[in-house]
């Protein structure tokens, strides 16, 4: 069995709060003690553990990451850049995913987060007022990114804007008749990205003088296959549509999928724009609104760790990212 920390402190004379102090390069410690420290901790083969360190700083040097999923883009996009950050700063994640299905999401447990981490990252997931009373009582600082919550620290884009820009760019090439996959349905958070961007959609149709119809509206549950059921099921309910905005990339590659077996072309007989600006978008020619998903996770964390560590934090409550319209293929004027 290997020394530990009493052994070292019993052969440098020191008490074993001194040796943590020392070890970890902390003020207060003359460099006699220090030097006597290490030297004890070299000659025993002392080496201490991240849970000692832990026990001894109050610190974990762990953020916890909640987020619905791990495996769609934004969310991997996200969760990639702030690692990224956590790792160039000595700090691990700790990821909680749950599940959900389109029936709804399980509730959000975070108490399976007390003491075991310094802060709290949270991508794209709106909280009900319940789950969010517990995360604060966690008493650790928490950033969000994607969807936000008032009052709170976030980072994420204008989706109002991406909707409003989307639909502006397909009314520009002459559609009227417009249909719009949207996400989850979800009615948590008025910050939600599904309700930003669907708020965008209908009041860009709107203003030009043309109403907007119920029918015209599907969720698509924001993935490949969410996307090309609920197309599907638009272009049967809804035949006038000549447009879809999608409020992300693979639903929009769905939108694809279901075109083509209604025996439709892209962009000849239904033009079709995202959200995101995913790397398989150019492969298939996808016009669509990039925003930066891993500077954003990065930023998020950065943030995160400014306020847990006392330094500076972010320079608003919420930071909006730029976005930008990627003409491809995919989009062109309505047929005759």
């Amino acid at each position: 069995m290997g020394a530990g920390i009493e052994d070292v402190a019993r052969m440098a004379g020191v008490s074993t709060a001194t040796v943590s102090r020392a070890m970890r390069g902390l003020p207060n410690v003359s460099d006699a003690t220090r030097d006597r420290v290490r030297s004890a901790a070299a000659i025993l083969g002392y080496v201490p553990t991240p849970s000692a360190s832990s026990l001894a700083s109050g610190r974990t040097k762990t953020i916890g990451v909640l987020t619905p999923w791990i495996s769609q883009w934004f969310f991997a996009n996200v969760i990639e850049g702030a690692e990224r950050a956590l790792h160039e700063r000595g700090y691990d994640a700790l990821l909680y995913s749950f599940t959900v299905e389109r029936r709804g999401r399980q509730a959000v447990d975070v108490e399976v987060l007390r003491r075991r981490v310094d802060g709290v990252l949270v991508v794209g997931l709106p909280l009900s007022t319940y789950e969010l009373e517990s995360l604060l009582a966690l008493q650790v600082p928490v950033v969000f990114v994607g969807s936000g919550v008032e009052g709170q620290v976030t980072v994420r884009i204008d989706d109002y804007q991406v909707g409003l820009t989307a639909t502006e760019h397909l009314l520009g090439l002459g559609h009227t008749r417009i249909g719009h996959v949207t996400g989850l349905p979800d009615t948590i958070s008025s910050w939600s990205p599904p309700i930003g961007r669907r708020r965008g959609w209908q009041e860009a149709i709107q203003r030009t003088g043309h109403d907007v119809r119920h029918e015209w509206v599907v969720n698509g549950y924001f993935d490949v296959e969410g996307g090309r059921e609920s197309t599907r099921q638009l272009l049967e309910q809804a035949p006038e549509v000549t447009a879809v905005f999608a409020a992300s990339d693979e639903m929009a590659m769905g939108a694809f999928l279901a075109a083509r077996d209604a025996g439709l072309r892209v962009p000849e007989d239904l033009s079709v724009i995202g959200v995101d600006g995913h790397e398989l978008g150019e492969v298939i020619g996808l016009t669509t609104i990039a925003q930066p998903a891993e500077s954003q996770g990065s930023d998020a964390a950065r943030f995160l760790l400014g306020m847990v560590n006392g330094e500076d934090g972010p320079p608003a409550e919420t930071t909006l990212y730029p976005t930008e319209l990627i003409v491809r293929t995919s989009t062109a004027s309505p047929p005759d």
